[in-house]
């Protein structure tokens, strides 16, 4: 084989392996297109998941206050059952002097 045989085999070798790399590139890029349908369903799955985000922050916002009214009656329940329980506590603490005053009074007639 002369230089000039093996320079004609060579281009021959590197136009076919040129082809090749085209080729697979063309099928590449054939079969892993993004078509208007795949954009399509992509924008309505983004829109989606921005309706859902919307109405969780709704959610969460509803559920902070619903908390906060939770907790505000809870504590106003606790401070009516801790007046209720003192009223109750003065209550018994009369109710058991006039017992006392009744029996002095029994007993001294």
């Amino acid at each position: 084989m002369n230089r000039t045989e093996f320079i004609v085999a060579t281009a021959v070798i590197l136009f076919i392996a040129f082809c090749l790399g085209w080729f697979a590139s063309w099928l590449i890029n054939r079969f892993t297109r993004v078509t208007k349908a795949e954009i399509g369903e992509l924008d309505r799955m983004a829109q989606a998941l921005h309706e859902a985000e919307e109405t969780r922050d709704q959610a969460i916002t509803y559920l902070q206050q619903r908390e906060a009214e939770i907790t505000n009656q809870l504590t106003q329940t606790e401070a009516e059952l801790r007046a209720a329980m003192d009223g109750l506590r003065e209550a018994r603490h009369e109710a058991e002097e006039l017992r006392s005053y009744i029996e002095r009074h029994n007993v001294g007639a």
